[in-house]
């Protein structure tokens, strides 16, 4: 039996070493490194690098922003990190409660996490559960990853790292509990998952679209000079925002016409998607997600209420 056991471990090192996320830092603006994410769905080819972190190297030490999705992408972040500076990391912030922002936590455990109250309690409730379908999704990219709750409550306003002022804003468009980061120094806004650029946006915790298309208005208004969306390619002009907002609308419209023309789901996931969202990566992936995650909210507003008072 032991031999068994050494023969798989045998076969199985090989297949480990070669999970390597190759992360490498690109300088976006002065003291500040992205490491970009692909605009793919999560798989084991690519060991759900779908998103883009990030780091600031201030004067106090650096500032990381989302821990990525596993602990192994953590742990290869900090030694990117470390490629570039030896100044230690200070604290992370993360910008929601999703797998691909958040399960590289592990790595971290030695700095404040900080997140927004209800982030924490929606990683809390939906973390072990998330954690589970990324190991069926990406599969030994995940060995030994577990979630790690945040550590550090974070508020709304601005908070100073050596020479980088931080504005933190607390948003909910996305997940119901979303940071949005800008960088007063820089400019840099960090947009976390509030903004998909060139990717289809996700759902499953969105509080409502008009609360999402609120938020945009919100992050447009900020004198940022460069966004950085949660994912797909970072932007110096407005396209990300205007890309969102014409999506957004899109689908809102797309949803109540199908309540107004009575249209079950199966109908709804089939609409024709336009043109001009063509080259966005997953569209048709995701509206079927979207769909599933929001009709039933939409056909319940239709709906009269009929109660014994509404008979008197």
């Amino acid at each position: 039996m032991r031999w068994m056991l050494l023969l798989f471990m045998s076969l199985s090192l090989p297949v480990l070493a070669d999970l390597d996320y190759s992360l490498k830092p690109r300088q976006i603006a002065e003291d500040t490194w992205l490491l970009e994410g692909s605009t793919d769905n999560f798989a084991k080819a690519n060991g759900g690098n779908i998103v883009n972190t990030a780091f600031i190297v201030t004067e106090q030490g650096v500032v990381v922003i989302d821990s990525g999705p596993s602990k192994r992408y953590g742990e290869a972040m900090r030694k990117a990190i470390a490629a570039i500076t030896d100044k230690p990391v200070i604290e992370v912030l993360l910008t929601h409660h999703h797998p691909d922002h958040v399960l590289g936590n592990q790595a971290f455990t030695d700095v404040p996490i900080g997140a927004l109250a209800g982030t924490t309690e929606l990683l809390h409730q939906q973390g072990d559960a998330m954690a589970e379908n990324m190991y069926r999704l990406v599969g030994d990219w995940m060995r030994g990853t577990e979630v790690v709750l945040p550590t550090r409550t974070l508020t709304p306003g601005v908070r100073s790292f050596g020479n980088h002022d931080l504005r933190l804003l607390g948003l909910g468009g996305h997940t119901g509990a979303d940071l949005a980061i800008l960088d007063q120094k820089t400019g840099v806004l960090f947009a976390g998952d509030l903004v998909f650029y060139q990717r289809a946006l996700t759902t499953p915790n969105s509080p409502g679209l008009s609360v999402w298309l609120a938020d945009i208005a919100t992050l447009q208004g900020l004198p940022w000079t460069l966004i950085v969306p949660g994912h797909g390619p970072v932007a110096s002009d407005q396209q990300p925002f205007e890309q969102m907002r014409d999506y957004l609308s899109w689908l809102d419209q797309l949803m109540r016409d199908g309540v107004a023309n009575g249209s079950d789901m199966a109908e709804m996931i089939r609409s024709p998607i336009p043109e001009r969202f063509a080259g966005i990566s997953l569209s048709r992936y995701e509206l079927i997600r979207s769909v599933s995650h929001l009709y039933p909210r939409y056909e319940r507003g239709q709906m009269t209420r009929v109660d014994s008072a509404a008979n008197k």
